[in-house]
């Protein structure tokens, strides 16, 4: 799951965390025109899920700060699922270029 986090705050409540600026794919995403913050990875996975987990939609809160972007839930399968998909995207540099080029084109704007 690196570079990502899945943590359990209390029972039955969980954390995906991903400490912003420590993925394989940040220059790519500087090189893209943003900061690898909290804010723009929510915007990641805003697309990532509009894109092609449809069913994770609206199944976890956002709780971004700059330094970390941070998805809480109670379903610890939803987030193991989100963990899986966003961890592959955060290592493979061509992916994460397609993704955010793709997403501008369609008008989406990140938050960074």
């Amino acid at each position: 799951m690196k570079p990502l986090r899945l943590v359990e705050l209390s029972p039955g409540e969980y954390s995906l965390v991903l400490d912003a600026g420590s993925t394989d794919v940040d220059h790519v995403i500087e090189e893209c025109g943003h900061e690898p913050n909290g804010y723009f990875w929510e915007g990641v996975v805003q697309v990532l899920v509009s894109a092609e987990a449809p069913t994770l939609d609206g199944r976890f809160s956002y709780n971004c700060e700059g330094g970390m972007f941070c998805a809480d839930g109670t379903d610890r399968n939803v987030l193991e699922e989100l963990a899986t998909r966003l961890g592959a995207l955060a290592t493979d540099a061509e992916r994460m270029r397609r993704l955010i080029t793709s997403a501008e084109a369609d008008g989406f704007e990140f938050d960074d």
